[in-house]
């Protein structure tokens, strides 16, 4: 499904390489996660797959179901089914939630909406994420805390039905009842839908909700481990260190 290759990755502003040598591959109905400290490189691999203006790919291949995405723009790459929640939404003045998706599902069905059905689904999905129906009238995340527009965010997903999806710490920001709300919506998208995701993340509550998945942890560019869901409880209990340094698998 998605398959990256040697890629290397700098940043525009200052030319500084961010990503070297990096690879990973996801087939279909596979979850795999993102793990490592601070600033080394998570986010810009999401961002890369989207082709994000801030990043310059100076070697390698990101293909999507053996679709070239790095020559492709963000919006024919959320065309192929690929969908990028983002880590700090942001808001979006002079069109609300409801015209965005409106227009996207007419795009990319290529077809008029029907608004009663598009409107019952809108109300449903509302009702499933406790979201006040009223959000989805605003401007987009406008006037919206941490948590409500990472449930707005959710909602795209559950209508717009992505195959692949990209979570950049989507547990940041939710509090306890909001992370068990979140985590129970995805294990039911990632069962009904047979869809494939991309998580990055610094904890373990999120994952409690998928029964298989596989770990990589970044230094220097690059996956430099990968194991089971059981590298995630070590790097809870251990730490990283304990992890990339020695290359250790405690167990308790």
């Amino acid at each position: 499904m998605l398959k990256i290759t040697n890629l290397t990755v700098t940043a525009q502003e200052n030319a500084q390489e961010i990503l070297k040598d990096f690879n990973l591959e996801i087939k279909p109905g596979e979850i795999h996660v993102l793990m490592g400290p601070n600033g080394i490189g998570k986010s810009t691999i999401c961002k890369t797959i989207f082709n994000h203006p801030d990043y310059e790919i100076k070697k390698g291949t990101i293909t999507y179901n053996n679709e070239d995405l790095t020559q492709l723009t963000p919006t024919e790459i959320s065309r192929l089914g690929i969908f990028l929640l983002n880590q700090n939404p942001i808001e979006i003045s002079g069109i609300t939630t409801a015209e965005l998706l409106r227009n996207v599902l007419s795009e990319t069905t290529n077809s008029k909406v029907d608004i009663f059905e598009f409107n019952k689904k809108l109300t449903n999905i509302c009702t499933k994420l406790n979201i006040p129906k009223e959000f989805v009238h605003r401007d987009i995340n406008f006037n919206m805390s941490g948590g409500e527009k990472k449930k707005m965010e959710l909602l795209q997903i559950l209508l717009l039905e992505p195959k692949f999806i990209i979570l950049d710490e989507i547990d940041s920001g939710l509090d306890v009842d909001s992370t068990k709300l979140v985590g129970q919506v995805l294990q039911e998208y990632f069962k009904e839908k047979e869809a494939s995701f991309l998580i990055v993340t610094h904890h373990q509550d999120i994952l409690n909700y998928f029964p298989n998945y596989q770990v990589h942890i970044l230094e220097n560019g690059k996956i430099i481990k990968s194991g089971d869901k059981s590298l995630s409880n070590n790097i809870l209990n251990y730490g990283f260190k304990a992890n990339i340094i020695d290359g250790s698998d405690k167990n308790e």
